[in-house]
C-alpha cells in the first residue's frame, strides 16, 4: 500500500489553533514518516513565522474574519472582506489542485474556512478538530460534509451528525505533553522564590487587555500577600506593563517555555480557548476569563462546562478591575478549594488527543487510497 500521503493543513490566528495543528502533524509523521504536509494560514498571522520554525512549509492566504466591534477601521475591512473572501478562495482552488492532498485537516483560524470549503468541492476529504463547547457558524456548515469532526466536549450532537462526532480532546504541545518539570525546576528557571505562592497570568500568545488591567489594578496587593507572579501580557501591551516588573513580578510579552511557568505555578489565570486542554493536563487550579471577543462568545460556554464540573473559576471581563487579584488572593488562602479544582480538571484531560486524532486522520487516508 502506497503511504506516502500527502495532507493539507489548515489552522492559526493565535497558539490556540496553531499549537494543535502542529502537535497532530508531528503525531501522524511519528506513525507514518513519509507523509507529506503543506499548511495554509492566513497572511501576517502568527502561523506564518510559528509553522516554518516547526519545520513545515506554509502558504498565506489574503484571508482576514469579520470586525465585530464597531469603528471606522473595522467598518472599512468589512467592506473589503468579500473581495479577500474570493481571493482566498480562488488561491485555496489552486493550492488543492497542485497539491492533490490525500487529505485536509482544519483546527480553526481564519484560513480554515476557505481550504475546507475548497476541498469540500473538489472532493478532497477533510476533517475537522473543534476545540470548543459552541461551535462557530463556519465549522457547523464545514461539518456537515466533514469525513469526521474531532471534539473536545460532550454534547456536540446537537451540532454534529452523531455519527461523525469523535471525542478525543484538543491536542496541545508536545512540550507540555511530555513535560516532567518540577515545581521547583519551574521556580529557578524564572529566578524566583521557591517559598512563595505562585501565579501564573497568561492572556493567551497575543495578551488579553482584560487581564492586564485587572491585574494592574490592585498589583501591589500580591507583594503585601507574599505573592510572586509570571506574568506574560502579550507583545502590544508589553510597555504597558513593563513597569510593574520587580524581583516578584516577572513582566514579559510572550513566555517560551510554557512547561517551566505552568510547573512553577500554584495558581494559573488564563483566557479559556484551547489552552483549557493543556490546563486539564497540568492540572493547576485556574481561574479563567474568557475572552467575550469571539465568534458566538464560545469561549464562556467553554469555561461553563468546566464549572458545572467544578473545575475552574469564572471571571467576566467586565469585572477583572474588581474581581481578578482579590480572587487570587482568596484562592492561595484556600487549600481545600485548590485541591477540588485541581482533581476536577484533571478529570478532563485528554492526554491522547493528537494521536487519537491521527488514526482518524490515516485511516480517511487509507480509504481515499
Amino acid at each position: 500500500m502506497n503511504k506516502n500521503f500527502k495532507i493539507l493543513v489548515s489552522g492559526g490566528g493565535t497558539g490556540g489553533h496553531i499549537f494543535p495543528a502542529l502537535a497532530i502533524a508531528n503525531a501522524i509523521k511519528g506513525m507514518q514518516p513519509e507523509t507529506d504536509f503543506l499548511f495554509v494560514g492566513a497572511k501576517g498571522k502568527m502561523e506564518m513565522e510559528k509553522i516554518p520554525a516547526a519545520g513545515y512549509t506554509i502558504i498565506g492566504l489574503p484571508i482576514a474574519g469579520i470586525q465585530r466591534s464597531f469603528s471606522l477601521s473595522n467598518v472599512l475591512k468589512n467592506i473589503i472582506f468579500p473581495f479577500k473572501l474570493v481571493m482566498s478562495l480562488s488561491k485555496a482552488f489552486t493550492i488543492v489542485y497542485n497539491y492533490k492532498p490525500d487529505l485536509a485537516i482544519g483546527t480553526g483560524g481564519y484560513a480554515s474556512g476557505p481550504v475546507l470549503k475548497m476541498c469540500e468541492w473538489m472532493g478532497v476529504p477533510y476533517i475537522i478538530q473543534e476545540q470548543n463547547s459552541l461551535p462557530g457558524i463556519t465549522n457547523k456548515i464545514l461539518g456537515i460534509n466533514a469525513k469526521a469532526i474531532c471534539v473536545a466536549f460532550d454534547n456536540m450532537e446537537a451540532f454534529f451528525a452523531k455519527d461523525k462526532i469523535h471525542i478525543t480532546g484538543n491536542p496541545i504541545r508536545e512540550n507540555l505533553s511530555s513535560s516532567i518539570c518540577t515545581r521547583n525546576q519551574g521556580i529557578q528557571f524564572f529566578n524566583l522564590d521557591e517559598n512563595k505562592f505562585t501565579v501564573f497570568i497568561t492572556g493567551g500568545s497575543l495578551g488579553a487587555r482584560a487581564i492586564n488591567e485587572g491585574i494592574a489594578a490592585k498589583v501591589e496587593e500580591f507583594e503585601k500577600n507574599n505573592i510572586q507572579v509570571i506574568w506574560q501580557c502579550g507583545k502590544i501591551y508589553l510597555k504597558d506593563y513593563q513597569k510593574y516588573a520587580s524581583s516578584n513580578i516577572k513582566v514579559m510579552d510572550f513566555v517560551a517555555d510554557m512547561d517551566m511557568a505552568y510547573a512553577a505555578a500554584d495558581i494559573i489565570v488564563s483566557r479559556a480557548g484551547g489552552t483549557i486542554s493543556e490546563l486539564a493536563i497540568v492540572g493547576k487550579p485556574t481561574i479563567l476569563l474568557p475572552s467575550p471577543n469571539v465568534a458566538e462568545d464560545h469561549q464562556t460556554k467553554n469555561v461553563e462546562a468546566l464549572v458545572h464540573h467544578h473545575a475552574t473559576i469564572l471571571i467576566k471581563d467586565e469585572m477583572s478591575k474588581l474581581k481578578l487579584v482579590d480572587t487570587i488572593i482568596d484562592l492561595s488562602k484556600d487549600e481545600e478549594r485548590r485541591k477540588v479544582l485541581s482533581i476536577n480538571i484533571k478529570k478532563m484531560a485528554k492526554p491522547n488527543a493528537a494521536n487519537d486524532i491521527a488514526v482518524i486522520a490515516l485511516n480517511i487516508a487509507k480509504n481515499k487510497k
